[in-house]
């Protein structure tokens, strides 16, 4: 059973678990950014906020993300985790300033980085890095989001001049969604399909002028703006088309594949689809700050809402002289709580994952293939569980400030129109779960992501439990803890760690052996269309792609529990992680009564026990959002600057009634009935 919650908890010594590993870039952010210069403003028009969030770009610290991921040689500190660490920062003041530098360092940058060679990195780094030269990502095509492998612009190669024929051509190949490109990118890192004379050699990427120095099209570059969008209103969505332009053959970004003067192509990576995944492999940093940025989002609107529901009154109890706080009905504590337990978790699923990025990106030698599918399954997985947290809570949070949260100075209204987007890019969401399943199931084949093999029989339940478990910080105490519980049919207490980590690991294997049983079916009768073996069973493998997150932040959940020093803060942190397991464990109670892990009356208790868990954790509301240490100015919210006074207020109202009381009780005063 897990120990009770002291009476008082200091949200500094909860703040030290939170900052992790890199508190001293959380640290620093809040001193170098202090105040309300980053901030986002209320009301602009879309250029006004483009224009601001530009000049904003080239005022940021060159210490809190400019240079973080960059190599040492040019200036920077070559820290992968640390520059992830600073977009969360960022994330907090505003979400178009966050986008708009991931664009240009994380996007840009990071491709020109990690896609070329030296000589791109000494023609342009530099420039990149101080914003003197600002740049686009251009990959997605108006016909291919999430399908990136089948971009239909083509670039070929012509022995004769030495160039390449860059080429949109037809309108559903056109640039579309691209970041940088209506107003401010002079270069994109294009991709296309490379043909040279000896064929076609699948996606590449090149760096090319899209401007002049006077900003105006380079010749057979059209450039056109995305529109008005619901959010990010800073950032300059655009389109880009090419007509027939040429592009030197140095411009062509060839870490991975190499185009002689005579045409001839070279790569370290023969295999076509795998030199494609392990190219955009690379970049997979930008989804793991967006799946971070969505948490800070979601921290800063849980943070408002708790704030406002502890002094926003509503309705007398016949017990009470005053009207009751809004976080001390049951009804608001179910919304707020359990989003905030999964904020926590999530949190410190996030911080595995970057130290997890962190460590691939800076090791020395060959990449670990293995590793690096597991990093990139990891960021995908918690990319959408990240960003779908972010629109539930968010719009939750919008509804728990009543009116107030509807409007613009209170902050949540673009809270929930800058993060909506963030389900789509950086990889559609659902996509991303059938990613993850892909790599539960397939072990992280050479020819990731093809449909090749699903409906073969070869697959064994016993290698895919053991590889679905892959390690995470927790994982051997996991496995303690697991082992401790007792059979099915013994009663363990509902707030027993080891039964929650049971239950969570129980239901991954289960609905992941589900999934393979599916297939072998599906190849018995439908052996030659692989299509729709898998498309008969995509709404079991999200399930399990679902199941697989939930079992990874859990145990991210306990790594962080184990982290804490301060007996208060680690018994705090426990019983939200108590809340968070309880509440998983009762999203999805359906499926633990169908497959018999749960009987009705101890699915009835779950809930009696997280209502018990609400109460006893109610007085630290307020504790568990001040942890995550977001200044005010941060924040930018009118309730909350209102605060004092609202409090002021409500007590000088309460004395005026409980004087009013006193006199007509003074006076025999009986109410009329």
């Amino acid at each position: 059973m897990t120990s009770s919650v002291p009476g008082s908890v200091d949200p500094a010594r909860l703040q030290d678990v939170l900052d992790g590993r890199w508190a001293h870039i959380r640290r620093a952010a809040r001193t170098e950014l202090a105040g309300d210069r980053f901030t986002a403003v209320y009301g602009e028009t879309g250029e006004q906020a483009r224009e601001r969030v530009t000049r904003l770009l080239g005022e940021l610290p060159a210490d809190l993300g400019v240079t973080l991921a960059f190599p040492t040689e040019y200036g920077g500190s070559f820290d992968p985790g640390g520059a992830v660490v600073a977009g969360e920062m960022l994330a907090h003041l505003d979400l178009s300033l966050l986008v708009k530098a991931g664009v240009q360092w994380g996007l840009f940058g990071g491709a020109v980085m990690a896609l070329g060679t030296r000589r791109h990195h000494d023609a342009y780094l530099r420039d990149i890095m101080a914003a003197d030269l600002l740049g686009c990502f251009a990959m997605t095509e108006t016909g291919h989001g999430s399908d990136v492998q089948q971009l239909r612009t083509t670039c070929t190669y012509y022995p004769r001049t030495e160039t390449f024929d860059l080429h949109t051509p037809h309108e559903a190949a056109r640039k579309d969604y691209i970041g940088n490109a209506a107003r401010d990118g002079r270069m994109a890192v294009v991709f296309a399909q490379l043909v040279t004379p000896s064929g076609r050699h699948g996606v590449h990427a090149w760096l090319v002028p899209i401007r002049d120095a006077d900003g105006r099209p380079m010749p057979g570059v059209t450039i056109g703006d995305a529109g008005p969008k619901a959010g990010l209103l800073g950032v300059d969505n655009g389109r880009l088309t090419f007509d027939h332009v040429t592009v030197p053959r140095e411009m062509l970004l060839d870490r991975y594949g190499q185009v002689a003067p005579d045409g001839t192509y070279t790569s370290p990576i023969r295999n076509d689809t795998r030199r494609f995944f392990t190219m955009v492999g690379t970049l997979v940093r930008g989804r793991v700050t967006i799946g971070g940025a969505a948490s800070s989002a979601v921290k800063n609107a849980l943070t408002i809402a708790i704030r406002y529901g502890d002094t926003r009154r509503q309705f007398t109890a016949p017990d009470r002289d005053r009207e009751v706080a809004l976080n001390d009905y049951l009804a608001h504590q179910r919304k707020l709580l359990p989003a905030l337990a999964t904020t926590y978790a999530l949190h410190f699923a996030q911080e595995e994952l970057v130290a997890t990025l962190h460590g691939v990106q800076t090791a020395e030698g060959p990449v670990d293939d293995h590793r690096q599918r597991e990093l990139e399954s990891r960021a995908a997985a918690l990319k959408a569980a990240q960003t779908w947290h972010a629109t539930r809570t968010i719009q939750m949070c919008r509804e728990a400030c009543g009116g107030a949260g509807y409007l613009a100075e209170n902050r949540l209204p673009a809270l929930k129109a800058d993060t909506d987007v963030f389900t789509t890019f950086e990889g559609d969401n659902t996509v991303l779960l059938q990613l993850v399943a892909k790599g539960l199931l397939t072990g992280y084949r050479d020819a990731f992501g093809s449909l090749d093999g699903w409906g073969r029989a070869a697959f064994v339940a016993d290698q895919v439990r053991e590889m679905v478990l892959e390690r995470t910080a927790a994982r051997s105490l996991v496995e303690r803890l697991v082992n401790a519980v007792p059979g099915r049919d013994e009663q363990v207490a509902l707030t027993d760690r080891g039964w929650h980590l049971k239950m969570v690991e129980d239901r991954e294997r289960h609905v992941l052996d589900g999934v393979i049983r599916r297939l072998r079916r599906g190849a018995a009768t439908k052996k030659d269309r692989p299509f729709d073996i898998f498309n008969d069973v995509q709404d079991h493998v999200v399930k399990a792609a679902e199941a697989h997150i939930d079992r990874v932040v859990l145990e991210a959940f306990v790594a962080g529990v184990e982290r804490a020093t301060d007996p208060a803060a680690r018994a705090l942190l426990s019983r939200m992680c108590d809340l968070y397991a309880l509440s998983t464990i009762e999203a999805d109670r359906g499926w633990f009564l169908e497959h018999g892990r749960l009987t009705p009356a101890r699915s009835k208790a779950v809930t009696a026990v997280i209502n018990d868990l609400l109460q006893e954790l109610r007085p630290h509301l307020r504790t568990l959002v001040d942890a995550f240490a977001i200044p005010d100015a941060w924040l930018n919210c009118a309730i909350l600057r209102e605060e004092p006074a609202r409090q002021e207020a409500m007590a000088a109202h309460d004395d005026a009634v409980r004087s009013a009381d006193a006199t007509a009780t003074d006076l025999e005063i009986v109410p009329a009935q």
